[in-house]
């Protein structure tokens, strides 16, 4: 088939690569304009199409008239998109035979939004998922084509599971792509009822909260990774907080029960006092230095716990 790749982010490279590897036609790939600095790295539909060799385009938004005007002129049988960054509304979506189909990283209808991976991981969810579907004006809710469940480890990052999700659905939607070229894909409607949301994730999200539980505050930090990224402050009597980034803990038991945000040391390692537990601080990074292990930030700032930040709620 004649196929259009909509995508930005490393979520949609694995299925531009198979659907090519496949044998389908792919002309274009529609991609977010590039708004880093000069020398940072581009993002990776970008560098993706380079190395493929089809040409690269970034409209302002695939909604305008004239964007929409180019793609009728393509000619193509399917827009396939993933981890675009913009809504397609129903002109976009009419320039093609066959309409859109999107891979979503979540078992749909639940986690509608740009962030499934990362609330599911934050949820504490043991299954997550991949579901392909036909592209309509709600935002992720047209009908299912395919999905796929796959156990969460509970050490495993969101952005481990995000690379783990991304291979597994470019598989589906090579899957779905035959299927509509054959005719034999069966679209099954989503129980919208049963709806839940997964909004973009911003930087104050990864704040940690002591007094929550320590598996609440694990998850936290797995899903913050590798971006917000969480983190907390670190207090030592007569200095100001320091904000420390924490991107890696493990739940420890341990009988004392003491205020949240306490700290002991047992050898080299740095556990704190949670909501109804204790964790294991294994690897972070104070403000302005290097990530490092608990072990070597210890013997530069021994003698603290963490705060809340200073003006927030607990």
């Amino acid at each position: 088939m004649k196929l259009l790749m909509l995508g930005t982010g490393p979520f949609a490279v694995p299925t531009l690569r198979r659907l090519v590897a496949a044998g389908h036609s792919v002309p274009l790939v529609v991609s977010r304009p590039f708004r880093g600095r000069k020398n940072a790295p581009k993002p990776p539909m970008h560098e993706a199409a380079v190395e493929l060799g089809i040409e690269l385009w970034t409209p302002e938004s695939v909604n305008l008239p004239e964007s929409v005007e180019r793609l009728e002129s393509l000619n193509v049988d399917l827009l396939v998109v993933c981890d675009y960054g913009e809504i397609l509304k129903p002109a976009a979506l009419a320039t093609t035979r066959l309409g859109g189909i999107n891979l979503h990283g979540s078992l749909l209808p639940k986690y509608r939004g740009a962030a499934p991976v990362q609330w599911a991981v934050l949820n504490g969810d043991p299954v997550a998922g991949n579901t392909v579907i036909q592209m309509t004006a709600g935002l992720d809710a047209g009908p299912c084509l395919a999905q796929q469940r796959v156990p969460v480890d509970p050490d495993e990052t969101a952005g481990q599971l995000e690379e783990r999700l991304a291979e597994l659905g470019a598989e589906a939607v090579v899957e779905v792509v035959a299927k509509l070229a054959d005719g034999t894909a069966e679209p099954v409607e989503q129980v919208h009822a049963e709806r839940s949301k997964a909004p973009r994730l911003a930087k104050q999200d990864g704040e940690l909260h002591w007094s929550d539980s320590a598996a609440a505050i694990k998850n936290r930090v797995r899903a913050m990774s590798p971006w917000p990224r969480a983190y907390g402050f670190w207090q030592i009597e007569g200095r100001e907080p320091l904000r420390v980034v924490i991107d890696r803990v493990q739940l420890v038991e341990r009988a004392e029960s003491v205020e949240p945000g306490s700290a002991i040391t047992d050898g080299n390692q740095l556990l704190v006092a949670t909501g109804d537990g204790w964790l294991e601080i294994i690897d972070l990074q104070p403000a302005g230095k290097r990530a490092m292990a608990a072990a070597d930030f210890l013997r530069g700032y021994s003698g603290g716990r963490f705060v809340n930040q200073p003006g927030s709620p607990e």
